[in-house]
């Protein structure tokens, strides 16, 4: 190698050493993931794409990161709540979504989301209640919330038929002087 092919490396990489600090930004002021830009990140943003994907685990992490930025609010959690519930994990999505619903109890994503862990829980009744909640402050614009509404309404109609028949299947007998005792007609 010549001194001129060594002068010439030389220029290449003091050049390139010149630039380092822009590898991570782009000519449209974005940046790359990773810790030059990770201030600038919405968490929420990356959550929502990340749900979208079905990457659930990595959306609560988004999320969490978001709320560590943002603060607790009802959008960070609401979307703590809502990727919990998506991880199967009702009693944590129970947890985050009341605490969403109560910081804004006109938000509808919450008591939607709500709704669909009490469903899940096989609390009925009170489902039903969050996606009417869900309903009216949506102001009836949402399929996905009406359609919540008249499921959970629909189950609640069956479990309330379902305990008159239990109940028509019992008798009330009299033993003695004041005592009574519940028999099964079965």
């Amino acid at each position: 190698m010549g001194i001129h092919q060594t002068m010439l490396t030389v220029a290449v990489i003091a050049l390139a050493a010149c630039n380092a600090g822009d590898l991570n930004q782009s000519s449209d002021g974005t940046f790359a993931p990773g810790a030059v830009g990770l201030g600038n990140i919405d968490g929420l943003i990356v959550g929502h794409r990340l749900m979208t994907a079905g990457e659930f685990d990595l959306a609560l992490k988004a999320y969490h990161r978001a709320a560590a930025q943002q603060g607790l609010n009802v959008d960070t959690m609401s979307a703590i709540g809502s990727a919990n519930l998506n991880l199967g994990r009702l009693g944590q999505a129970e947890h985050w979504l009341q605490r969403a619903v109560a910081e804004d109890p006109t938000f509808p994503p919450a008591w939607n989301n709500l709704g669909v862990a009490l469903m899940e829980r096989g609390q009925v009744g009170e489902a039903s209640e969050a996606f009417r909640r869900a309903f009216a402050a949506d102001n009836g614009n949402s399929d996905e919330i009406r359609e919540n509404l008249r499921l959970s309404l629909a189950n609640l109609a069956e479990a309330d038929e379902n305990f008159a028949k239990d109940v028509q299947n019992f008798s009330l007998i009299r033993r003695g002087a004041g005592d009574f005792v519940l028999m099964s007609d079965l």
